[in-house]
């Protein structure tokens, strides 16, 4: 069966086509096929299209829903790729509102670079939020993997390279933008500022070559005018417990909604406490009235609690219980009661006289971490206490090598006490002075303006700061670092910035992890189909979820149909 056309010359001399269902019959008599027409669609020029739909769909309700697809779709079209498209689109979308996308051009307008740094770069943050990888991996990702607008032709690793060259001269004004735009976006609260540190390490056998370096471990060019000599990747305190591996410092600041606003990297043998000197007046300049500062012990040094007064500035401060000041020692010796602040926190104020400290002092005392305190050390005084039974039949010598021992483990040491005679022995006193911290942590502040309960609060939203790292360890990939070039390094950690940026702001208008968020809009595809007539490439169909999501972000719906090419003649 088929569409039969045939033509009719008219009194004008016009040609008109006719179109009739047809098929072939054998006729036995004649021992020939003959035609025989089932029905006459009438002139071709005046179709009734809508009546032809109508027995189109009437003749595949007799099919199954597979061979009525297979009956429909036209033998010449083929399906020829699909690309995930929604989760770019979403964080493109971000990109745009925070004004990136802007600023690049507008800075990229006075360099020699293409214009398509700014798409390169974004393709690179898309990268480590959805699918982190190499740069090499990257290239691929984008070319056959993802739907990035505006980057069609396919990105060579060298360009990525020169971009993110590029990227390091930017961030110094990008950064101050890209926080004005987000605090502008969210409307966030930037009173409360939070700042920690962690190190990255390498897998490479030797640290860099030692150079001069100014205050703020960039490179310069005149040794004489170097502050201290030291490589970028070097080895320092690692706070991954790898001191064998060389290492860069990280530092971000965050606000109290968890939006990191600012990243930087150090040398890996940098101190933490002259990093937020650094972070503070790199800050001065950026439009905020008043800022209060949150960071743990490793930041409360005299010196930089100077510094963060500076200019009106305040700051919140974790003090070391163990061997710290005379104010710490004078704080927690104080008796009063606790005020409840939550179930899980207790808070109590201690005012010390003018000559010992003008700061505020606040103890925090966690019930459910005093137990779990008491119960650590009552397994360590047990395990000490096998250890040190029978030691007094042992040789003097025998005795000290065992002390020996000990003193290279600090959770068991600091329980154990000698006598003069050499006895070893469990130190009750230490003990005792243990058990009155359990659970508790000692906060410094210099602002008078906020309660006790606003203080315990606002230090204990630091977490979020730890959150980041742990996104930027999982979720985003820091590590591995895959570049040796100092330059290539500190670029890649302002992506992984970026990226973490882009998350931050997707969960907090959204309300969801961006796990959840990812693995919903990733579902969203766009289709290449190619036919004798050309190629066009179309979307999916939105599910609820990836239309609650956009909504949520703020963000249209993408077109359904990306692009139409007719075929060349």
């Amino acid at each position: 069966m088929y569409v039969k056309r045939s033509t009719r010359r008219m009194a004008d001399g016009k040609t008109v086509g006719y179109l009739q269902l047809a098929h072939n019959e054998w006729d036995p008599a004649a021992k020939a096929s003959r035609t025989k027409v089932l029905y006459s669609f009438g002139r071709e020029d005046q179709l009734d299209v809508a009546g032809i739909r109508r027995l189109v769909a009437a003749l595949c309700r007799l099919l199954e829903q597979g061979e009525a697809l297979v009956a429909t779709a036209p033998a010449e079209l083929r399906f020829t790729e699909s690309k995930a498209l929604g989760g770019a689109f979403a964080l493109d979308g971000l990109w745009h509102a925070l004004g990136i996308d802007a600023v690049m051009r507008r800075m990229l307008v006075t360099t020699r670079m293409e214009p398509r740094v700014e798409r390169i770069l974004f393709a690179l943050v898309a990268n480590r939020a959805l699918a982190p990888s190499s740069k090499l991996g990257a290239t691929r990702w984008i070319e056959h993997d993802v739907v990035i607008d505006g980057l069609d032709v396919p990105v060579v690793d060298e360009s990525c390279y020169r971009a993110m060259d590029w990227l390091i001269d930017a961030e110094p004004e990008l950064g101050r933008i890209v926080f004005d735009n987000t605090a502008d976006l969210l409307n966030l609260e930037v009173d409360l500022l939070f700042f920690d540190t962690i190190s990255t390490y390498f897998e490479a056998e030797d640290a860099d070559a030692p150079v001069g370096r100014d205050e703020r471990g960039m490179p310069v060019a005149d040794a004489s005018a170097a502050a201290k000599q030291a490589g970028f990747r070097t080895l320092g305190k690692s706070k991954d417990s790898r001191p064998d591996l060389p290492q860069i410092v990280v530092g971000m600041a965050v606000t109290r909604d968890g939006i990191p606003v600012r990243c930087w990297s150090w040398p890996g043998n940098t101190a933490d406490s002259a990093l937020i000197r650094q972070v503070k007046h790199d800050m001065r300049d950026w439009s905020l009235s008043r800022i209060v500062w949150v960071a743990d012990r490793g930041f409360a040094s005299a010196a930089n609690r100077r510094y963060l007064q500076r200019a009106g500035g305040h700051y919140i401060l974790g003090e070391k219980l163990r061997g710290g000041t005379a104010e710490a020692d004078a704080a927690l010796s104080r008796q009063g009661r606790y005020r409840h602040v939550a179930d899980n926190l207790q808070v109590k104020e201690v005012r010390l006289s003018s000559d010992l400290a003008e700061d505020r002092f606040v103890i925090c005392f966690n019930p459910d971490a005093a137990i779990r305190d008491a119960a650590i050390r009552a397994r360590i005084v047990a395990l000490l206490e096998e250890m040190i039974n029978g030691s007094d039949t042992l040789s003097r010598d025998q005795r000290a090598e065992l002390r020996g021992v000990i003193s290279t483990k600090p959770g068991l040491n600091r329980y154990l006490r000698t006598t003069p005679g050499g006895l070893l022995r469990v130190d009750k006193k230490a003990i005792d002075a243990e058990a009155n911290l359990d659970g508790k942590f000692l906060l410094r502040c210099s602002d008078p303006k906020p309660s006790a309960e606003d203080i315990a609060l606002g230090y204990k939203q630091l977490l979020e700061v730890e959150r980041g790292w742990r996104d930027m360890k999982s979720v985003i990939d820091m590590r591995p670092v895959y570049h040796r070039v100092e330059a290539r390094i500190r670029a890649h950690v302002l992506l992984c910035w970026l990226a973490l940026l882009l998350i931050r702001i997707a969960e907090t208008k959204t309300g969801q992890t961006w796990a959840a968020i990812r693995d919903e809009l990733q579902r969203l595809h766009l289709g290449t189909f190619t036919g004798p007539a050309g190629s066009f490439r179309q979307r999916t169909e939105l599910t609820a979820g990836q239309k609650k999501i956009l909504a949520a972000l703020g963000l249209p719906e993408p077109r359904r149909i990306f692009e139409a090419t007719p075929a060349t003649p």
